[in-house]
């Protein structure tokens, strides 16, 4: 079935898409920081009889995340899985600026790069997937990390046209708010949340490889964002900016 490189694998989305391909006969790359939580999930992995690989790495530090661009460039996957998330609750003026450049190394930086180096031997292949997770919150105008996912669906848009033929496909996944660690690690408030806009990371992940399979270059599970997905298209963009305030996000 194939290799499939996972970053941001022992939680959320990114331990779902692992759990998933490795129940469908993949062999599995993780990559995270915590080796530990690495560990455990490779165990659970492992007991789908697939042969699971280790590579912690932080992708904020260059160097590491060089270790994984060799691996995805040396030893072609099938599957590259750009899920690492990061989150920056905080105005943009006055606010953390190295926070700020941390959140564009893991999700602009980092996806660019792995992209980069996965699709030689893709194309070489003649087939592929690559699954960028992105957000709605690249919809609408949510400080810089809406800005950072904007830039992750465009690209893959714009990529998924430049390699049409190819074989290879890209798709950006688009949750909304999805019950998993981040909004958590990101402190942010999600408790005046209401329970009809949460998804499950299975849903998210299910959709994904459909629409990947499909050669969809962008993926959004559940009605409530898909319908949002079709309105914020037609939408004067004042009111968008004015939905800027709630920030939905994965």
């Amino acid at each position: 079935m194939g290799t499939a490189l996972i970053t941001g694998a022992t939680s959320g989305i990114g331990l779902t898409f692992a759990r998933t391909l490795a129940r469908r006969g993949h062999d599995i790359v993780a990559v995270a920081r915590d080796r530990d939580r690495l560990e455990i999930v490779a165990t659970e992995l492992r007991g789908y009889g697939v042969e699971v690989e280790l590579i912690s790495a932080d992708l904020t530090d260059r160097e590491q995340l060089a270790v994984v661009e060799r691996r995805v460039r040396d030893q072609p996957v099938e599957i590259l899985v750009n899920n690492a998330g990061f989150g920056v609750m905080q105005q943009f003026a006055g606010g953390d600026l190295d926070a700020e450049q941390r959140m564009l190394d893991v999700l602009v930086t980092a996806v660019m790069r792995l992209t980069h180096a996965a699709l030689p031997g893709m194309i070489e292949m003649g087939s592929g997937a690559i699954l960028n997770v992105s957000s709605i919150a690249g919809w609408i105008t949510g400080g810089t990390y809406s800005a950072s996912k904007a830039w992750v669906t465009v690209f893959s848009e714009s990529l998924a046209i430049e390699i049409a033929g190819t074989g290879v496909h890209v798709t950006a996944v688009c949750p909304g708010f999805t019950h998993t660690e981040f909004h958590q690690r990101a402190s942010m408030e999600v408790d005046t949340i209401p329970e009809w806009m949460w998804l499950d990371s299975q849903e998210v992940v299910d959709r994904a490889l459909i629409d990947v399979r499909r050669g969809r270059p962008v993926s959004v599970a559940g009605r409530q964002y898909k319908a949002m997905s079709i309105a914020v298209q037609y939408l004067p963009r004042p009111l968008v900016r004015a939905l800027g305030a709630r920030r939905p996000g994965r």
